[in-house]
């Protein structure tokens, strides 16, 4: 049972989660245990070498991992995150897909795969999340 009644419910819970909204992360659906964000990349979040900046797309991994979770179990956090950078994006825009891998009565283990809108995988992380 999802703990959110509607998309909408949830953008409003997470409106206090105000560095990824801030810069500029989405949510753009949610299920029971899933959840989309992305980010549409701008100049302020690349590095000096003109990539994504890595922070930025942790940012947008965060904020999916939260949603997907806090959808199944609120209040949910994150408490170990395990990140691999796959490619740089050549594209304009990064999607986050969080999925749910695992449920437990005090734990969860969500994986969060990010893409850009070229088709290309840019990262993944595996979360493990915290029920309080």
């Amino acid at each position: 049972m999802s703990t959110f009644s509607s998309l909408d419910e949830a953008r409003a819970y997470f409106e206090g989660d105000r560095f990824a909204l801030e810069n500029g992360v989405t949510i753009d659906a949610l299920g029971e245990g899933s959840a989309v964000c992305s980010l549409a990349l701008s100049p302020r979040h690349r590095n000096a070498e003109g990539g994504v900046m890595g922070g930025a797309i942790f940012t947008l991994i965060d904020l999916a991992f939260a949603t997907a979770a806090n959808n199944v179990h609120r209040p949910t956090v994150a408490q170990q995150v395990s990140m691999n950078f796959l490619s740089g994006s050549r594209g304009v825009r990064l999607t986050a897909t969080a999925a749910c891998r695992k449920d437990g009565r005090t734990s969860c283990v969500y994986n969060v795969d990010v893409t850009d809108d070229l088709g290309r995988d840019i990262a993944q992380a595996v979360i493990t999340g915290f029920k309080l």
